[in-house]
């Protein structure tokens, strides 16, 4: 008892020196980085997602640290990989070690399951998922390391010349390494590049899941879905010197703007501007039609290329693009078996139709003459 308590002392003391420098347990062996947070942001950009024209552009240029925004490209770098047929939606994840040890926002992932590739890019996107994002790079690339530089590739591909990647999740670095940094302008160019698939949207525009088994819900962290008409996307990040950030999009009437808020100092404030920044769009953009759209299923669920999809309506601004959309209908059968029985049935129409006619305006007639005869007299 002796020993344990002349142990234990020094790391009390230590574990309380640090508790009373002010930084909270989380933080220890992270690097030390400014601050970017500004009121009500530091950079802001709306664009037409279908044009890319600018909209309205304050700062678009700025250095950021996009936090949890990150995990956007992680979804676009593992659909990509699907879409190539090496990996199918339906593969099973081994977690790792590393990644169950993954802090913040998390489903709490155990090194004793498994996962679809699918149910953990709803994790990753919805409950905004650090284990999960840790889980999908070491099973696609065999590494975070390796993963990140296939995160790195998209982005050049891109053209986000301003962006550079040093994780799958955004988490604020660890001591010696350097943080992701981006801009407004490129993640107006990630985003086009996600809503232009729609299976992105499927994920993104998920408000609330249930994962293993029903055992936890996720919710998202984007509150935009619940409050923006025809809102779909995209993705919110944050950490203490990041601020508060948000890549967004909604459609309404055919028209669909994107909007990026990032580097605010309130969550409030970052939303808010959010909202002002999309209704400013619609009011901007005329309203285009409607184009059949294919219905938003995830590319190659098998791991090998999809036939191409029937067309199907688009949904509309009232229900959230991605979601599954209800079978076409099927066309009319045009054969000649019908086509007979539509004519005659037409021209029968007529013809009571005339016949009706012609007797009211002969009774009518009627009428009016002996209504002359009578005044006569």
């Amino acid at each position: 008892m002796q020993y344990i308590n002349k142990t234990m002392k020094p790391i009390i003391l230590c574990v309380l020196l640090f508790l009373l420098s002010g930084q909270p347990l989380w933080a220890a062996g992270r690097a030390e980085i400014a601050s970017l947070a500004r009121d009500p942001y530091l950079s802001a950009l709306l664009i037409d997602a279908d044009s890319g024209e600018v909209l309205f552009a304050d700062n678009p240029d700025a250095q950021i640290f996009p936090a949890s925004i990150v995990k956007l490209i992680t979804l676009l770098v593992v659909l990509e990989q699907v879409e190539q047929g090496r990996l199918a939606l339906s593969e099973m994840v081994q977690i790792t070690d590393e990644a169950a040890r993954m802090g913040g926002s998390q489903v709490y992932l155990d090194p004793r399951e498994q996962f679809s590739v699918e149910e953990l890019l709803y994790a990753l996107i919805v409950q905004s998922a650090n284990d999960a994002a840790i889980a999908l790079a070491s099973h696609v690339a065999g590494s975070r390391e390796a993963f990140v530089e296939l995160m790195n590739r998209t982005t050049a591909e891109l053209g986000m010349s301003n962006t550079r990647l040093y994780s799958p999740h955004g988490l604020p670095p660890a001591a010696g390494q350097q943080p992701d940094v981006t801009t407004a302008h490129d993640l107006a160019i990630l985003s086009r590049a996600l809503v232009g698939r729609p299976e992105v949207l499927r994920y993104t525009s998920t408000v609330e899941r249930s994962f293993r088994d029903d055992n936890f819900i996720m919710r998202t962290h984007n509150h935009l879905l619940r409050q923006v008409e025809g809102c779909d996307g995209l993705k919110t990040g944050y950490f203490k010197a990041a601020g508060f950030s948000i890549a967004t999009t909604a459609k309404r009437g055919g028209a669909r703007v994107i909007a990026i808020v990032a580097g605010s100092a309130d969550r409030k404030v970052r939303d808010a501007k959010a909202m002002e920044l999309l209704a400013r769009g619609f009011t901007l953009l005329p309203a285009k039609p409607e184009l059949t759209a294919a219905p938003a299923q995830p590319p190659g669920a098998t791991g090998s290329p999809s036939p191409a999809p029937t067309a199907a309506p688009a949904p509309s601004a009232a229900e959230p693009a991605g979601q599954d959309s209800p079978p076409a209908t099927l066309p009319a059968d045009k054969s000649g078996g019908s086509s007979w029985w539509t004519f005659f049935f037409g021209v029968a129409t007529t013809l009571v139709v005339v016949a009706l006619v012609a007797f009211w305006i002969v009774r009518r007639r009627s009428r009016k003459g002996r209504g002359r005869f009578t005044d006569r007299y």
